[in-house]
């Protein structure tokens, strides 16, 4: 099964997110665990920590299902040492609440070198941030996802994601989300079967299909190979709909969180809709056509 939700709110508290995943129909979501765009949060208190499993177990949300984002300041690439340790402690402390939450994974953008060092150098300093952090925590997987390759961020390639994860000690709690928008913007095309068979086995031969723990599912606003980060609504961008059928119908991403991150928040329940009816077509016919187009 497919599940297809969108990155929800949680103002008014952690609790919320899933009610607001399940009123319009999501079958998986993604959260932020405190206000992305400030340091400092106060910690989790036990009766949101309750409320939120129960209203998870109540609308029939697994932990599987579930994919947090840390916060947008966070740089553990950063190559200076002050800021890439308060990178590191907030990374560390996302960890801890994700942990509280009964979470799996924590969404992360790998970082980014600030033009001041090599892109191998930075690949080093997230790896050994990272290690930080797993070592002052528990069970909670960091899952990189990749990135469009605007300004000096790392991520837009699999084999930075790969060289990240090569110097990971705890190999069970480090995965990769692929962002279709970021994907695209950074060279991966999709738009045909062909073309997604290509990049997917990319992704597994460098990466490995089963560190695979989640995508983010967006249309983009930039032309393929821009390398620049604008997402849209699915079928109104540079992608269209039909890459996303692939997708729907792939039965090796049954049951990952599938993310939507568009820019119309009016048009999740359309979206989850239509992608769930993509989802019930049979994969033998994509195969059918990804076989034909590669003999062309």
């Amino acid at each position: 099964m497919k599940r297809i939700g969108p990155h929800v709110s949680a103002a008014g508290g952690v609790q919320q997110a899933p009610l607001n995943a399940h009123v319009i129909g999501a079958t998986a979501f993604g959260l932020f665990t405190k206000n992305q765009r400030q340091w400092a949060a106060r910690p989790l208190d036990a009766a949101s920590i309750d409320a939120f499993k129960k209203n998870c177990a109540d609308c029939g949300y697994l932990p599987r299902h579930i994919l947090a984002h840390d916060s947008y300041l966070i740089n553990i690439g950063n190559p200076d040492a002050d800021a890439r340790k308060k990178s590191t402690d907030a990374l560390t402390d996302e960890l801890r609440r994700c942990g509280q939450l009964g979470l799996e994974t924590l969404n992360i953008h790998p970082g980014s070198h600030l033009r001041l060092i090599s892109e191998d150098a930075c690949c080093r300093l997230i790896a050994e941030s990272i290690n930080r952090s797993l070592e002052k925590t528990e069970g909670v997987a960091v899952v990189l996802e990749n990135t469009a390759g605007q300004g000096s961020n790392i991520g837009y390639t699999f084999e930075h994601l790969a060289a990240i994860i090569d110097r990971v000690d705890d190999k069970s709690r480090i995965g990769c989300c692929i962002d279709t928008c970021h994907a695209f913007a950074a060279g991966y095309d999709l738009r045909t079967p062909a073309h997604y068979n290509e990049t997917m086995a990319a992704f597994d031969r460098t990466v490995g299909l089963s560190r695979l723990r989640g995508m983010h599912i967006n249309d983009a606003k930039v032309a393929f190979g821009s390398r620049v980060d604008r997402h849209h609504s699915i079928g109104e961008g540079t992608i269209g709909w039909k890459p996303f059928s692939f997708i729907m119908t792939d039965p090796r991403l049954d049951e990952l969180p599938l993310i939507l991150e568009t820019i119309d928040e009016a048009k999740w329940p359309d979206e989850i809709k239509k992608l769930t009816v993509m989802s019930k077509k049979k994969f033998k016919t994509q195969i059918h056509e990804i076989q034909s187009a590669m003999q062309k």
